[in-house]
């Protein structure tokens, strides 16, 4: 039971939960960048929320069903169209393929990443617990290629009793919580953090979302030990420009963590394309 790649369009990554535990070694836990579509992707064809699926950044991932016997899918994330047999479907709910059939996932309109999720998840090697792709690290599958091969797992669970899903516009107000080092800062800095608009650079990726806008200066100089982090870390560099840590970060590298991105807002900061802008949200306590 497989799928063959097709075209993977710009690039297509084996995503699932990811390998959470390793921080101490400097390996990050990775998995889905938006780990609430890829969840979602999984319940609408009846997998454990974790199982492997495929996150597709800007659309153009195109997949061939070469199963015996029909198969239930479903694309979540950024709003698109998919396209099955040239025939055009809704994303957010699920869908059957039959033998053959070949599926489409078209360029979304608004967000970055779409996930397929596959009745019955993706069954590729684990590494260190987990089968996602770590574009810094380089651990996990490679990205995927087309012509490349992916085999289904095994079905472990019912199919739900519902196949759509309504989807949550964003907001682009993310909620920060200062701290570790937020001290570093002057009051102005802080200030400015969340009373500005910050504007999302193209030098975003999986590992981090850049920022610009007003320099954020520092009261202390000098650097510090390189600290674990976690996702949704808002670095500051020596450009004095916030950086947010997605899910293939590293460590901090000396530079000061000035606030944290409430965990549930991660998720749309992985939709972020560049030219957006966000604002922060300062929460107590």
């Amino acid at each position: 039971m497989t799928i063959t790649v097709l075209d993977p369009g710009p690039q297509s990554l084996v995503e699932d939960l990811g390998r959470p535990g390793h921080a101490s070694v400097g390996v990050s836990p990775s998995g889905g960048a938006d780990r609430a579509a890829l969840r979602l992707a999984n319940r609408l064809v009846g997998n454990p929320e974790g199982a492997a699926a495929i996150e597709s950044l800007l659309g153009g991932l195109e997949v061939r069903i070469n199963a015996q016997r029909p198969v239930w899918v479903a694309v979540t994330g950024a709003t698109t169209t998919v396209d099955v047999n040239g025939r055009g479907e809704g994303s957010h709910c699920s869908l059957v393929l039959h033998p053959g059939d070949v599926l489409r996932i078209d360029a979304p309109r608004r967000g970055l990443r779409t996930y397929l999720g596959v009745r019955g998840g993706l069954d590729v090697e684990p590494v260190l617990g987990s089968g996602a792709t770590d574009i810094l690290s380089g651990l996990g599958p490679a990205a995927l290629q087309a012509g490349q091969e992916l085999r289904l797992g095994v079905i472990s669970r019912d199919l739900p009793d519902t196949d759509f899903s309504p989807v949550r516009p964003p907001s682009g107000v993310l909620g920060l919580r200062l701290g570790p080092r937020d001290d570093w800062f002057t009051p102005e800095a802080l200030h400015r953090l969340d009373s500005v608009g910050w504007v999302v650079t193209p030098q975003s990726n999986r590992v981090a979302t850049r920022l610009e806008g007003p320099r954020l200066t520092r009261r202390r100089a000098g650097e510090l030990p390189s600290e674990a982090v976690i996702r949704g870390a808002v670095q500051v560099p020596p450009s004095g420009h916030p950086l947010i840590f997605g899910a293939d970060h590293p460590v901090t590298g000396g530079y000061p963590v000035v606030g944290v991105v409430d965990e549930e807002d991660c998720d749309a900061v992985a939709q972020l394309r560049p030219g957006e802008v966000i604002k922060f949200a300062l929460r107590s306590g």
